[in-house]
């Protein structure tokens, strides 16, 4: 009986460092080599990034506020939700936003072989070109966990991987002004912003984005005021 309770207490402990350090610290810092996280440039231009979407609740109040502010954005889409959510899907590509490739399940590719990987790519690739026309080339690996040879394997397809040099932590449900304030004290030229348009902490559905929504025009407004502009990540990656 002892040993089950410590087992337990053992268990629980794990996982609490492992949310801690997921909280405190980004995962996609020890990913970057070979990826494209941030655009040196001395132009004051940062890219809006969105992960798991979309989602019928949040990606449309999420639009509602990048119109308003005249900003666009890119949206790494989970094929699923795609096909599960076509006319949100479409909505996004109609209002001029980039949509970019999250895979089909938003599994973990760390146990991915390469030829696994190449197929959910393809299949993501194909269900976002069927239901929204865009074709794309920007890959972000959920999680961020990316093996050298599934890296080598999705550049040969012609792909960049994306990652972010600032993650916005919004799933945690911190409020929209610790969001803005902790982006506006880190950012730099060229940062690419990670947020989030679906999902909750240990999923891809459901939740509350409402903080993301909120922090939206506040971060478009206070980061204008210093001289920053939103552009799109193609723009970006052009500098």
């Amino acid at each position: 009986m002892i040993f089950v309770i410590s087992l337990i207490a053992i268990l629980a402990l794990l996982a609490l460092l492992i949310f801690c350090f997921t909280v405190f610290f980004d995962q996609a810092v020890f990913n970057r080599r070979g990826t494209v996280y941030r655009v040196k440039t001395d132009q004051k231009k940062v890219a809006l990034t969105f992960d798991d979407g979309p989602s019928p609740v949040w990606t449309p109040l999420i639009l509602d506020e990048l119109k308003k502010a005249d900003v666009k954005a890119t949206f790494f889409m989970i094929g699923h939700h795609v096909k599960k959510y076509p006319e949100i899907a479409q909505r996004v590509a109609q209002e001029g936003h980039t949509i970019a490739n999250h895979g089909y399940a938003h599994s973990v590719v760390l146990y991915y072989t390469p030829e696994e990987i190449e197929e959910e790519i393809k299949y993501t690739e194909y269900v976002i070109k069927e239901i929204t026309g865009q074709t794309t080339k920007y890959f972000r690996p959920p999680k961020a966990w990316l093996p050298k040879d599934i890296k080598q394997k999705i550049k040969a397809m012609g792909y960049k991987v994306i990652l972010w040099s600032l993650n916005s932590k919004d799933w945690v449900r911190f409020s929209h002004q610790y969001i803005v304030k902790y982006l506006v004290r880190h950012i730099r030229n060229g940062d690419i912003l990670l947020f989030h348009d679906s999902g909750d902490v240990f999923k891809t559905e459901g939740g509350s984005r409402r903080q993301t929504v909120l922090a939206i025009p506040l971060l478009v407004k206070t980061l204008q005021e210093k001289g920053y502009e939103f552009v799109a990540l193609e723009e970006l990656l052009n500098e």
